[in-house]
């Protein structure tokens, strides 16, 4: 008797405490800031730039001239000397960099002090969007063109950044000044940045990548051939591979990094043919070089999504992994 007696009484107890636990989980939930909504197709652009989650430095997801960019709303960007850009290709881009600043990750770095900045007011238009990936693993910085007259980062350098994220690799999205010389000097201050700050940022600086389309992809070879103290970023190893896109360079040097390239065989801009004589002439000269022409393809079609082109990063990933085995 006495047993059932107190085994009723324990049971009303639990029952008592698990409500009150109940009860202070559900207030803990409710007290927590509402997660931000996600954006859709239809957020206009200039909301996304200006969303509080970004800070200062939304403006620069977008062009900062704002000529170089078309379209109210994200599903409608257009961007100059630009094709195929995929409008889900940049409401990812958007939503995956708003969750992780909503969840409290940096997102972006300054790579000038405020008193280099006071000094030149155009390198408050400079920085690294930062699409982390596993803690440790090797970084690459993605180089959008332009034209050395603005950054079309939204198809050119941020889909990049965040494909090589989601294979482990810890990628950054340079957003520079336009001009060939200051657009190299900034690069080379991001490859100092990295190596700085590697503990800070978690990533291993050894056979680093830097990637680029059409002039950002000069930018990436220039900074291969005469390394990041030609512009003023101090005696640092050259990358361990350059991965480039759609540019008619010829010149090269015969310490030019391992060199990955494609270009579409209908593009205006940069001739296919210019390309491959390149890249045959480097590794004659002993670079490995790896090159693709895709059929129906102009120029800047970035990660090709839906075109002939598609699935071209995971043959760029696997070449730059070709060097890490070396």
């Amino acid at each position: 008797m006495k047993f059932g007696y107190f085994s009723a009484l324990l049971f009303c107890t639990v029952l008592l405490l698990s409500g009150c636990g109940a009860r202070e989980t559900q207030e803990t939930v409710e007290s927590l800031p509402p997660k931000p909504a996600a954006f859709t197709r239809k957020s206009k652009i200039e909301d996304v730039k200006h969303d509080p989650v970004f800070g200062s430095y939304g403006r620069l997801l977008f062009p900062v001239e704002d000529a170089y960019y078309s379209g109210d709303t994200l599903e409608d960007l257009g961007l100059t000397y630009y094709s195929h850009i995929d409008p889900d290709e940049t409401l990812e881009i958007v939503n995956t960099l708003r969750e992780r600043a909503a969840d409290g990750q940096t997102i972006f770095y300054d790579i000038y002090t405020d008193e280099e900045k006071a000094a030149d007011p155009a390198k408050e238009d400079t920085g690294l969007f930062f699409f982390k990936g596993v803690p440790g693993e090797k970084f690459a910085i993605c180089n959008a063109g332009g034209a050395f007259a603005y950054v079309g980062a939204m198809q050119d350098s941020f889909p990049h950044a965040l494909e090589l994220s989601q294979k482990g690799y810890n990628a950054f999205a340079l957003i520079y000044r336009p001009g060939a010389q200051t657009a190299c000097e900034d690069l080379a201050r991001a490859i100092r940045f990295i190596f700085d700050h590697a503990d800070e940022l978690e990533v291993d600086t050894d056979c680093y990548s830097l990637w680029g389309g059409s002039a950002g992809a000069r930018m990436a070879a220039w900074l291969g051939s005469y390394g990041a103290e030609a512009f003023g970023g101090g005696d640092l190893p050259r990358p361990g591979a350059v991965i480039m896109q759609y540019t008619g360079l010829s010149e090269y040097s015969e310490s030019d990094p391992p060199t990955y390239a494609c270009v579409g065989d209908r593009d205006g801009i940069a001739n296919w043919r210019v390309m491959q004589a390149r890249l045959e002439a480097m590794q004659k000269a002993g670079i490995d070089t790896e090159f693709h022409v895709y059929s129906g393809l102009g120029h800047g079609f970035g990660l090709g999504t839906g075109t002939s082109a598609e699935g071209w990063i995971n043959d760029a990933v696997a070449f730059w992994e070709q060097q890490m085995n070396r």
